[in-house]
């Protein structure tokens, strides 16, 4: 049983755990989580419907239903992960299942941004890199420990120089990701423009 859900926020520089590898290329939006699950008032209950026809296809031997993955919180993929339809959801299936990070070959660029707006950065590798440490996590478990501010990850058997884009390191490393936190922070900020505004003194006077 996963424990509650708790969602990033602020800066993120570290990102320490378990490998799950989810072997495959062009896995797109409807396979992370398929459409009638977008019917949902709020995202809570997205992680356990995450790869849902998937797994019951595999009748519990998916990757997210192995008694060994249910702790991993670093997923490895192939190329173009998250292609087809920019539905929000799939990162947020990803995020309240346990998702903390992904690493794969590439990704297609609306789930990419979707992931950095919820703060799941996404890192790269070389092809060869990638199954390399698929064949490993078929083998035993990988515990990876990734430091943003040197785009790098180490374990026992791994040293890994990632590739992330230059700004979505420097929003994770700054805590600009976080819109909301953002937003609070500059509470003050936004006051006093809120009330330089003309009309909105304006509108005030009349109610």
């Amino acid at each position: 049983m996963k424990s509650e859900f708790i969602p990033p926020i602020g800066k993120i520089s570290n990102i320490n755990g378990q490998c799950i590898s989810l072997i495959g290329n062009d896995i797109d939006t409807d396979r992370i989580i398929p459409a009638r699950f977008l019917k949902c008032v709020n995202f809570d209950s997205l992680g356990e419907s995450v790869f849902e026809d998937d797994r019951k296809t595999l009748k519990g031997r998916h990757p997210f239903d192995l008694e060994e993955n249910k702790n991993s919180s670093i997923l490895i993929v192939n190329s173009n992960f998250g292609c087809g339809s920019s539905r929000e959801h799939a990162p947020q299936a990803l995020i309240r299942w346990g998702i903390k990070a992904i690493i794969g070959e590439s990704f297609a660029d609306i789930f990419y941004s979707n992931c950095i707006a919820i703060g799941i950065p996404c890192f790269t590798l070389p092809k060869k890199s990638i199954e390399e440490i698929q064949n490993y996590c078929d083998e035993q478990f990988l515990f990876l420990e990734i430091d943003l501010k040197k785009s790098f990850a180490k374990s026992k058997d791994f040293n890994l120089n990632l590739e992330i884009k230059e700004s979505s390191r420097k929003m994770f490393l700054s805590g600009e990701w976080d819109a909301t936190s953002t937003l609070l922070d500059n509470e003050n900020l936004i006051e006093n423009k809120f009330n330089r505004l003309p009309y909105i003194k304006f509108n005030s006077h009349y109610s």
